[in-house]
């Protein structure tokens, strides 16, 4: 097991809890719409033996507080720079990137603004409603589920989102590869406290994100889309096929669902190893 080195980075209005590990080259994890570093665990784990691998939660998650009012429609810039930021506090000029889900959306913004600190860029089924041919019908119901969840609650609006996604099999992780009791018990925790943040600002702005076309286009030899082998016919995977169709490319499957670096680590990793080694 690799050290684990924590520290904070202090960035305009908020402050960036990161974790770094490993050696070689670096490798950025951006998280999720959980917002927490900690799910990647055992992705950065096994990575640390050839990268440097840096993981973080996002601001105003975990721990990673928000110190100012904010727009919410600037959020996904924020983070996009807050990504740029971490590389410059540990001293990497360029990095292989990662994200998953809000992650990818975030992930791709870092491309478009910064192309030039990426070496690689694997976006994993980024939700972007917005770019679908059905766009409007999938902002509305972002729109409903945001009413949903303030009539009703947390927990309604959770199901309302997970039947809509088609990920209404709660996610498990294999028993061999689960954090210890205290760890998962302090994750678990933390990310039943992101949900309120989730809800309130992302659940409507990061969907109807609109990416720059001719940004990607221009860094597209960067790019791998990733979706997985169980979500091709939900709307998670949906996104991915249009800018395959925009940039040209074709998309990767890995092992699993939306959350298959949980449910099928062992196989998520062995492939993700075989793209960063390919791209150098």
């Amino acid at each position: 097991m690799h050290r684990i080195n924590t520290d904070m980075l202090d960035v305009p209005g908020a402050s960036l809890y990161f974790e770094v590990r490993g050696s070689g080259p670096t490798f950025l994890i951006i998280p999720t719409g959980n917002g927490d570093a900690a799910p990647f665990g055992p992705v950065a784990n096994a990575l640390a033996d050839s990268y440097t691998v840096v993981t973080y939660d996002r601001r105003g998650f975990s721990r990673s507080p928000q110190h100012e009012p904010f727009v919410d429609a600037d959020r996904v810039a924020m983070d996009a720079d807050d990504a740029v930021r971490l590389l410059d506090h540990v001293g990497a000029a360029t990095a292989h990137a990662f994200g998953s889900s809000s992650g990818a959306i975030v992930a791709l913004a870092m491309l478009e603004r910064a192309p030039q600190r990426l070496r690689t860029l694997i976006a994993h089924e980024p939700p972007l409603a917005s770019i679908l041919p059905d766009a409007q019908e999938w902002l509305r119901f972002y729109e409903d589920l945001y009413i949903v969840y303030r009539a009703a609650g947390i927990e309604a609006g959770r199901q309302m989102f997970r039947n809509k996604m088609g990920m209404g099999t709660p996610t498990k992780a294999p028993e061999n590869t689960a954090q210890s009791p205290h760890q998962l018990a302090e994750m678990l925790e933390r990310i039943r406290g992101n949900q309120p943040f989730w809800f309130e600002h992302e659940i409507r702005t990061y969907p109807a994100y609109l990416p720059d076309r001719e940004r990607l286009c221009a860094a597209a030899e960067k790019l791998v889309l990733a979706g997985g082998t169980t979500s091709r016919g939900d709307f998670p995977y949906w996104p991915n096929q249009v800018l395959a169709e925009w940039v040209g490319t074709e998309i990767l499957d890995f092992p699993g669902g939306h959350v298959g670096y949980v449910t099928h680590p062992e196989e998520f990793i062995s492939l993700l190893t075989k793209v960063l080694t390919a791209r150098g």
